[in-house]
């Protein structure tokens, strides 16, 4: 085929292309400005959101809270909201399926699925959403609880959120253990984990799709990466969940590691549930993505110890600057103005008691400006009480609220919501939702700061009942981080649980386009 025959293809193929973008925009090429228009944020049309195992204790209760704020910019009145239970893993994980029976028409993994699902006799929706503005709440009290996969459409998919949390009563798990439910993705940082024999760290890793996913899983220590033991790749079966213990990976232990979880093939959720011998359990999120500036948004006023654990992955050493921003300046913790992390390496700190009976959060930039900087992921482990009363939490890096994020599961009694402006002063707007119960939605404004973090009690509901969701809008100023406690003491232990908030990406850019006939020219 000549060169002519291949722009006449082009052209033609150009054309029908522009004439449909016209058609859906209803451009005019008399059109005064014939320049593109700037990208349009619209309300996101569809969310899905995987929520881990709760726990395997006799002595658990776990409370799942949904909940989709109401917006002015959606359009539609339809749409449904939900989550169904994920299938158990099979007994050999790492088997993609008899490669002999692909006439079939369909996988092992999709078969013992589908059986599983007719042995049920179909599983039942858990969380259905009715109206955006008022949250759901369930218990679930049953030692095999199951993992769940939900999926959210319409006016109920922008900034959709829910909440699982956990308490267990007694045993080496003992503790309140939170989660948001994340968005499936094909890689996760997790620094902080531990392959020490007083922990038992498991990565959960949950599939919403109907393809088997192929999971490479790699543990970097103080000295790099930490020798396997077994064959780290796992295959996360469909519609399934598969936690795996990490000392069993490798021979090696470190009290300080990151972990790194990346989807060869489709995608995966994945968080880690932290059990520690002496200080109870929770789940620790995933890091936000590589940056050169980390914030830490949310540390308690009553810590008793405090653990920061950074890793580099890139080819470059990183130099931080560390500093603590609390309730009224930034200021260097004494003993620890800076800290070097070599490339593919750990580097962890113990700051003691770091915020002195005030609330505050870690800030990381780098020592020699953002020019020079380079890429690290970080995590934060709180611990409060003492003795045999510990209780801890984790708090990883978290990007900024651009719009808006939500934390669902709020309480009358033990909420703490902290705000954190690493640069220049903002504006929050932050709004209580109705409650499960009822009741109205209640919003208040509040600045903060340059360089300071602000810890309050989120506004309640008017008259409302039962637990309710916080959103966190920016309006104005500089970058905004946050993160929620909730704290739920039960004898004598101070058991709490962090939940970091991310931007809830809720909207999307969309582009719009107009005629320009200009790309049919060529040779």
């Amino acid at each position: 085929m000549n060169r002519t025959t291949l722009s006449l293809i082009g052209a033609a193929t150009a054309l029908a292309a522009v004439t449909g973008v016209a058609a859906l925009t209803g451009g005019s090429s008399d059109d005064p400005d014939p320049a593109a228009k700037a990208a349009t944020r619209l309300p996101v049309q569809r969310s899905t959101l995987l929520c881990p195992t709760p726990s395997s204790s006799d002595v658990s209760t776990t409370t799942y809270t949904a909940y989709t704020p109401e917006r002015d910019d959606v359009a539609t009145k339809d749409g449904t909201a939900e989550l169904l239970p994920a299938q158990s893993p099979p007994d050999d994980v790492s088997d993609p399926g008899d490669g002999d029976s692909k006439d079939d028409g369909d996988s092992k993994d999709a078969k013992d699925a589908k059986d599983a699902d007719e042995d049920k006799g179909g599983d039942k929706a858990v969380l259905p959403l009715k109206e955006p503005g008022k949250p759901v709440t369930v218990e679930e009290d049953s030692a095999d609880a199951p993992a769940l996969i939900g999926t959210a459409d319409g006016r109920f998919a922008p900034g959709w959120t829910v909440q699982q949390t956990t308490t267990v009563d007694a045993g080496s798990g003992r503790g309140l253990l939170g989660t948001a439910c994340t968005a499936p993705d094909t890689d996760f940082w997790f620094p902080g984990v531990s392959t020490d024999k007083e922990r038992q760290d498991f990565v959960h890793l949950t599939n919403p799709d109907d393809a088997a996913a192929e999971v490479d899983l790699k543990l970097y220590g103080p000295s790099g990466r930490l020798k396997p033991s077994t064959d780290e790749s796992i295959t996360v079966p469909p519609r399934s969940t598969v936690p795996v213990l990490l000392s069993t990976l490798t021979d090696q232990r470190a009290e300080g590691a990151a972990l790194r979880v990346t989807a060869r093939t489709g995608r995966i959720g994945a968080a880690v549930q932290a059990v520690d011998q002496k200080a109870g359990s929770d789940w620790l999120p995933a890091s936000a993505l590589p940056s050169a500036s980390v914030t830490i948004p949310g540390i308690p006023e009553d810590v008793t110890s405090a653990r920061l654990v950074v890793f580099a992955p890139g080819s470059d050493d990183a130099d931080l600057k560390v500093r603590l921003a609390g309730p009224n300046n930034s200021i260097t913790p004494a003993g620890h103005e800076s800290l070097h992390v070599k490339s593919g390496m750990t580097a962890a700190i113990d700051l003691g008691d770091v915020t002195k009976g005030e609330p505050g959060s870690l800030l990381l930039t780098p020592e020699g400006g953002e020019g020079s900087a380079t890429p690290v992921v970080a995590a934060l482990q709180v611990t409060r009480g003492k003795g045999g009363d510990q209780e801890t939490a984790f708090i990883p890096a978290t990007g900024a609220i651009e719009r808006g994020a939500t934390a669902a599961d709020n309480r009358t009694k033990g909420s703490t919501l902290s705000l954190v402006a690493p640069g220049a002063a903002t504006k929050v707007r932050i709004t209580a939702s109705a409650g499960a119960g009822g009741g109205s939605p209640v919003s208040k404004t509040y600045e903060i700061k340059g360089g300071t973090t602000k810890a309050l009690e989120p506004p309640h509901p008017a008259s409302g009942k039962g637990s309710y969701a916080v959103t966190v809008e920016r309006l104005s100023g500089g970058p905004v981080h946050a993160s929620r406690m909730l704290a739920l003491p039960e004898g004598g232990v101070p058991m709490f649980t962090i939940q970091a908030l991310p931007d809830d990406r809720g909207t999307v850019a969309v582009p719009e386009a107009d005629q320009d006939l200009s790309v049919l020219n060529g040779d």
